[in-house]
């Protein structure tokens, strides 16, 4: 099997499970126990965090730990809308987010806040005059993603969060496709809360972490309660193993040269099919979405299924028969939408793969 959808998931390195190891079978003890192996156990969670931390410009005591993004995203959005909602509203964000955003802000919707959808243009780039042209005197959140996860676009989200932090307007981004890969400092992008996660970096599933500046001047509620963990924010065990595991993959991750000889390697053997790129120039490269004129999308997905993992669209979404929101958002039709696939390199993938992969997919065009 193939792989090629590192940005729905990576494999957990060696040296992660190793490092993970012993804090499953040896030093297994609650870490928010008084005695030696607690002590222990908290030790190591705020080496993890003053390593997370130091990843972003930010302070160890801005860092919150949650079971990945998705929960971030949450205890973000619904967190801030929740202490706030005296103060207004209205939230801003974009038509092309994770799918997990926008189900957050439907949610929103239903309990009285208003969400303005902000769309992108042609190029997947959600522009920071029409991020402006949104703000309301109630607005109390705008959250716009680092890096678009189906087209790798890269969001000017410095230039987004500087109109938010003039209107004092908290500024909130998923990073789960940028942590790790992209040099992220949170004063310089003037970010205010960032969601990250273990599992896009070759650390664990089930751990990721919010990142909130101020964090103990921020009016931010709860959503999951619990004996005080996290300063109350995040109530629950914290997972020792998973967090170290965490810290260890941003250690260890060293990826980014190679998949840039990976993505040229693949775009050079495709020269010869006629493909589109979507999204914009500037991007990260280990994300490449193209739709392949005369594509037989079927002949790809189905009769290869058992030989590569590559993906039609996100894959929180990949089981439906809609286009993506994010394709249709750039103007896809379905005709479009259906000969248009995601690859994405990750620290395994070989000029072996690209070779095979790049065969099939010459091998699934239509001749007319």
């Amino acid at each position: 099997m193939i792989y090629l959808d590192f940005a729905a998931s990576t494999p957990v390195l060696p040296e992660v499970m190793e490092a993970m190891r012993p804090w499953f079978t040896d030093f297994y003890a609650n870490p928010s126990s008084s005695h030696q192996m607690g002590r222990q156990a908290a030790e190591a969670i705020e080496q993890a965090r003053t390593t997370i931390a130091d990843e972003i410009g930010a302070y160890p005591s801005e860092i919150i730990f949650t079971s990945g993004a998705t929960e971030s995203n949450n205890l973000a959005i619904k967190g801030i809308a929740w202490a706030n909602r005296e103060k207004g509203r209205h939230i801003i964000t974009s038509s092309i987010e994770h799918k997990c955003i926008l189900a957050i802000c439907h949610y929103l919707e239903r309990e009285g806040f208003e969400v303005t959808y902000v769309d992108p243009d042609q190029e997947g780039v959600i522009h920071p005059e029409k991020v402006k042209e949104a703000i309301r005197s109630d607005t109390i959140l705008a959250s716009i993603h680092h890096v678009n996860n189906e087209l790798g676009t890269i969001q000017p989200i410095e230039q987004i969060g500087a109109l938010c932090l003039d209107r004092g307007i908290p500024f909130h981004t998923d990073a789960a496709q940028s942590f790790g890969k992209l040099d992220i400092d949170v004063d310089d992008l003037n970010i205010d809360l960032m969601s990250v996660s273990g599992h896009k970096i070759y650390g664990p599933k089930g751990i990721g972490a919010l990142y909130i500046r101020n964090i103990r001047e921020t009016r931010i509620t709860p959503v999951i309660h619990g004996a005080g963990q996290e300063i109350g924010l995040r109530g629950g065990t914290m997972a020792t193993p998973l967090i170290v595991g965490f810290e260890s993959a941003l250690r260890n991750r060293n990826d980014r040269e190679h998949i840039n000889t990976i993505y040229s390697i693949f775009l050079e053997k495709i020269s010869s099919v006629d493909i589109t790129h979507n999204g914009s120039q500037k991007k990260i490269p280990n994300i490449l979405n193209i739709t392949i004129s005369n594509l037989d999308s079927n002949k790809l997905f189905n009769e290869y299924k058992n030989h590569v993992s590559i993906s039609s669209t996100s894959a929180c979404s990949s089981a439906s028969v809609e286009p993506s929101h994010v394709l249709k958002a750039i103007g896809l039709n379905r005709n479009a939408s259906e000969r248009t696939i995601r690859l994405s390199f990750g620290i395994q993938s070989s000029t072996e793969e690209i070779t095979t992969i790049t065969n099939l997919i010459k091998t699934s065009l239509k001749h007319e």
